[in-house]
């Protein structure tokens, strides 16, 4: 079988290939890859190559694809796992793999680690590493963008559910939310921001009453709104409160004052800047928990922690990176009920550009940049599909499908992408 692919050979070199597969073993499945999310640890990866952690010292001889949101359709599967997976199933693929038994250090991951196996890609092969650990995991929802989507999904399921707090006298962690209480998603209307909204107002078992998101862009904010609505929350139970810091001279005195004076119970800081930190540390109430979840990019990286606070207002900080293969089938079952992670997406594009993409992610603005890895397209925001449909009839029907959902990419502009977008 023949692949198309985005490897990566160094530090900022990455290159399209084309090049044959080997045949599969008994301990392998062949899969298609159709759309993969590109993320800012691929560029984080790209931009260090073999220094980064998860990426093998020898790409320079034996490269990697990466690329690790994704997800398609099963093609061939080996003997030892035809009992569990059949051609024709869509999966997605949870990249952390988990070594219970390895030695301490192994990072290995799709789209980091392995020749033959990443989301920028055609074709893959679906190593042993990735069946053992079950993080093949199949996929029964509409379409295949919210199946690529369940990996940064996972990863704000994962941060919500390593919240903690205690009781007086307790040493014993409850982890969670807390139900009913006050929580803050501080610089959180980035794409996973936007997911942690989303995930947030959609829970059934466990919510807080107030949900205050803040960032200091207008109108990301104001675009955060149109996609989840306070009347749509409050229909949920929550009173959300979308709040511009930088309009407030003291921004903590204006959100504790949201919070009743009170301050919030669970803090989640989307933006690895200290100020961002130090504002929600000073936000917290009694026994509140500060989730530090953007990933610096700096290892030194550091900012202010009231201790104080820790030792007579026990305040807690925990930060996660990922998550696991059980908050990867929640974010799947989430999904098939109806959960859509369309709001995190604002550009498409095709396997042509990862690139690119890839390598000046931070400075392209928005959301999520979705890949349909056996078209040949340039990057596309959505919101120019308009314009863009003046020139090319294909762009002037997208423009008209997302029309339909207050300019979101849906599964009807997936499937017509599918069907006419042309191939790599």
């Amino acid at each position: 079988m023949k692949t198309t692919a985005v490897r990566m050979y160094g530090k900022n070199d990455l290159r399209l290939e084309s090049f044959d597969l080997p045949a599969i073993n008994e301990d392998e499945i062949l899969a298609k890859v159709v759309s993969d999310s590109i993320c800012m640890s691929s560029y984080k990866a790209a931009h260090q190559g073999a220094d980064h952690k998860r990426v093998p010292e020898n790409i320079s001889e034996n490269p990697v694809i990466i690329g690790h949101e994704f997800a398609g359709e099963i093609v061939e599967v080996g003997a030892r796992w035809s009992h569990k997976f059949k051609p024709g199933q869509k999966y997605s693929i949870q990249p952390a793999i988990y070594y219970p038994d390895g030695p301490v250090g192994i990072l290995s991951a799709p789209g980091y680690s392995y020749q033959y196996i990443g989301g920028n890609a055609t074709y893959v092969i679906i190593p042993k590493d990735v069946l053992e650990q079950n993080c093949l995991l199949v996929y029964n929802g509409p379409g295949y963008y919210p199946a690529s989507l369940a990996e940064p999904l996972s990863c704000v399921i994962g941060a919500m559910h390593a919240n903690y707090h205690t009781r007086p006298g307790s040493y014993v962690h409850e982890m969670e939310i807390k139900q009913g209480g006050r929580m803050a998603i501080l610089a959180g209307v980035g794409p996973m921001g936007l997911a942690a909204i989303n995930y947030v107002v959609n829970r059934r078992d466990r919510k807080p009453s107030l949900l205050v998101v803040t960032d200091i862009d207008q109108k990301r904010l104001d675009r955060a709104a149109e996609i989840f609505s306070v009347e749509w929350a409050k229909s949920r139970g929550i009173d959300l409160v979308y709040l511009n810091t930088s309009e407030h001279t003291d921004p903590v005195t204006r959100l504790r004052q949201q919070a009743d004076g009170e301050g919030f119970d669970d803090v989640f800081v989307f933006a690895p800047v200290p100020a961002v930190i130090e504002q929600g540390d000073a936000i917290l109430a009694n026994d509140g928990c500060l989730n530090f979840f953007a990933g610096p990019y700096d290892p030194a990286f550091s900012a202010k922690m009231n201790f104080y606070n820790v030792h007579y207002a026990f305040t807690h900080i925990v930060g996660t990176s990922g998550g696991n293969n059980d908050d990867m089938v929640e974010a799947l079952e989430c999904m098939s009920k109806g959960l859509d992670p369309a709001g995190l997406v604002t550009h498409i594009g095709g396997l042509n550009a990862v690139i690119e993409t890839t390598l000046n992610l931070p400075s392209i603005p928005g959301g999520k940049k979705l890949i349909y890895t056996h078209k040949d397209l340039p990057l596309a925001a959505i919101s120019d599909f308009g314009t863009l449909g003046k020139s090319h009839p294909f762009y002037n029907d997208l423009a008209l499908i997302v029309e339909k959902t207050n300019g979101l990419w849906s599964v009807e502009a997936e499937e017509y992408l599918l069907r006419n977008a042309p191939e790599i």
